[in-house]
């Protein structure tokens, strides 16, 4: 794919896999606040509970999608699958405790509109969740015996 002159520099970061992550991201951000709205204005639940509330429902949402879709991970196997789901939780885990503390402050302390401090503070997650995934949660795994493979033993043979 050829990109406009102004961009190309970028070109290393504008990848299936990048667009993937948005538009997923874009699809996990918008159920999580349709799940914080439906809390949080309908139900009438606290903003901190409304924001947990709407973190379960897409952070499972997420792990799969990120898992098959993004990322491509190909491995379901117990120990793989373990390391994939409890990674991720842990990167979410901080990008949940960023978001309530900046939702508290800003809606519950500073009272501005929560509606527009979800927006603003889902991109700033939705860019931690994007590392955290890709350094740890499902990072791709060099083939062990590459070296070995491609190049041929001692003897020379391949």
């Amino acid at each position: 794919m050829k990109l406009p002159k102004s961009l190309e520099k970028y070109q290393k970061y504008i990848n299936r896999e990048t667009i993937s992550y948005l538009f997923w991201g874009v699809m996990t951000t918008i159920l999580n606040i349709a799940c914080f709205n439906i809390c949080y204005y309908v139900l009438h639940i606290s903003t901190t509970v409304s924001n947990v509330i709407a973190w379960i429902v897409a952070v499972i949402f997420a792990f799969f999608v990120n898992k098959i879709f993004v990322f491509r991970s190909k491995q379901w196997g117990l120990k793989k699958l373990s390391y994939e789901f409890w990674t991720f939780i842990a990167g979410r885990l901080l990008s949940l405790g960023f978001e309530t503390a900046f939702m508290y402050l800003t809606v519950d302390v500073l009272h501005f509109e929560a509606f527009i401090m979800k927006l603003f503070a889902s991109v700033v997650v939705m860019i931690m969740n994007y590392i955290t995934s890709k350094l740890f949660s499902f990072k791709k795994e060099k083939p062990q015996n590459a070296d070995a493979e491609t190049q041929g033993d001692t003897n020379g043979n391949k």
